[in-house]
C-alpha cells in the first residue's frame, strides 16, 4: 500500500501575492478613470511608461541575480509600483522623468535590498522623492481640472503624447497657459502671504472641501480602499491611523486659529491623503506588522503629512512622511510585538 506524501506547507494559503496585487490594481481603476476625466489622458501615458520601466527593471534585476524573471513578474508587484507612481505624477510628465522614478523604485529601493519582501522603503514613494528633487520644474506642471467654470485648456491626445516624448508643447501653447498651482500649493502660498483661509478658498480651483476634481478622485480612492478592507487585503489600523494623525492636529489648529490654518476637510480631500491611507501606507512589506504597531505607524504618517504641509517646504509631504515612518518600522515592531504566553520579557524580570 502506498500513501500519498505531501511536502510542507500542508495548508494552501487563501490568497497569494499575485491575486492580492491584482485586487489592488482593480481597486485603483475607478480613481484612474476619474483622473483621466479631470486631468486628461496624460495619466495613461505616465502609467504605460512607468509600467514598462518597472517591469523591465524587475526582469533585468532578476536576471542579474540569477533568478527567473518570469516568476518575479508573475506577482504583479511591479505594476502596482508603476500605478502608484503614475498617480503621484502630473498628467504632463516627460517620459524620462517617469522612467527615472520607475527604475529607481524597482532597481534601488526594491532589489538592492533583496527584492519583494525585503525592501525597507516603499518603492513607489522612493522613486517619487528622487524625481521630485531631481526634476522640480517638471513636477509642478499640473493642469487645471476639467470643470465647467474653470479656465481649462483641453490638450488633445497627440499634444499630450508630443509633450510626453519631447518635453515641449506645441508652438501655440505655453506652460503658463496650461499649468496651474495645485490646491495644496495655492493654500500653502496663500497662508504664508498672510491671506486668510477664507480668502484662499475663493480661488476657483477650490471645491466643497478640497480641490475641485481632486476631491472626487479622493472619493474613488476611498471606494477602492473600502473594497480592499472588505476583501481583507488591507487592515483598518493603518488607514485609521493616517486619518487620525492628520485630522486631529489639523482640526485642533483650525479650531484655535481658523483664519491661519486649513480645515481638516481640506487636508483630507486635497493631495494624496486618501491614496496614501489605503494604498501607499498599507504596503505590507515596509509597514509595521502588529495591530498596535500598524496604528502607531499610520498615526506617524498622518502627523508628518500635517507637519510638512504646515511648516515644511513641500505642499503635500505624503512621500516624505511614508519614507520617514518606513525607517521607524523596525523600532515600532519591536516595541509593539505581542507578548508570547509562557515567556518572560527581559524588562519584566524581578
Amino acid at each position: 500500500m502506498e500513501f500519498a506524501r505531501r511536502e510542507a506547507p500542508f495548508l494552501t494559503p487563501k490568497a497569494d501575492v499575485a491575486s492580492m496585487m491584482l485586487q489592488v490594481l482593480a481597486a485603483l481603476i475607478p480613481a484612474a478613470l476619474a483622473h483621466v476625466w479631470y486631468f486628461g489622458p496624460g495619466f495613461l501615458f505616465n502609467l504605460l511608461v512607468a509600467a514598462g520601466f518597472c517591469v523591465g527593471g524587475e526582469a533585468m534585476m532578476m536576471r542579474a541575480r540569477g533568478r527567473s524573471g518570469e516568476a518575479a513578474l508573475a506577482d504583479y508587484s511591479a505594476l502596482v509600483t508603476a500605478a502608484l507612481l503614475a498617480f503621484a505624477l502630473p498628467s504632463l510628465t516627460p517620459w524620462w522623468v517617469t522612467a527615472t522614478g520607475s527604475l529607481f523604485a524597482v532597481v534601488v529601493a526594491k532589489h538592492l535590498y533583496g527584492g519583494l519582501g525585503f525592501n525597507v522603503f516603499n518603492p513607489a514613494m522612493a522613486g517619487y522623492v528622487v524625481i521630485l528633487i531631481a526634476f522640480p520644474m517638471e513636477m509642478n506642471l499640473w493642469v487645471a481640472p476639467r470643470m465647467g467654470d474653470i479656465d481649462y485648456i483641453d490638450l488633445t491626445i497627440l499634444q499630450t503624447v508630443q509633450y510626453t516624448l519631447t518635453g515641449s508643447l506645441p508652438d501655440a501653447l505655453s506652460f503658463d497657459a496650461i499649468s496651474r498651482a495645485t490646491p495644496l500649493d495655492a493654500m500653502q502660498s496663500g497662508l504664508r502671504n498672510m491671506r486668510t483661509y477664507a480668502e484662499v478658498r475663493t480661488n476657483p480651483m477650490m471645491g466643497d472641501f478640497g480641490g475641485r476634481g481632486w476631491e472626487w478622485i479622493g472619493n474613488f480612492f476611498a471606494f477602492g480602499g473600502f473594497w480592499l478592507l472588505i476583501k481583507k487585503i488591507i487592515r483598518w489600523q493603518i488607514p485609521a491611523g493616517v486619518f487620525a494623525g492628520l485630522l486631529l492636529p489639523a482640526g485642533l489648529m483650525y479650531i484655535i486659529e481658523p483664519g491661519a490654518n486649513a480645515s481638516p476637510g481640506f487636508h483630507l480631500f486635497s493631495g494624496a491623503t486618501v491614496l496614501c491611507a489605503f494604498f501607499i501606507a498599507t504596503d505590507p512589506v515596509s509597514a509595521a506588522t502588529s495591530p498596535k504597531g500598524r496604528f502607531i505607524y499610520g498615526c506617524g504618517i498622518g502627523f508628518l503629512i500635517f507637519a510638512i504641509r504646515k511648516w515644511g517646504s513641500y505642499a503635500d509631504g505624503v512621500a516624505f512622511a511614508v519614507l520617514i515612518m518606513n525607517m521607524a518600522t523596525p523600532a515600532i515592531d519591536i516595541i509593539t510585538r505581542p507578548h508570547i504566553v509562557g515567556h518572560v520579557r527581559r524588562g519584566d524580570r524581578q
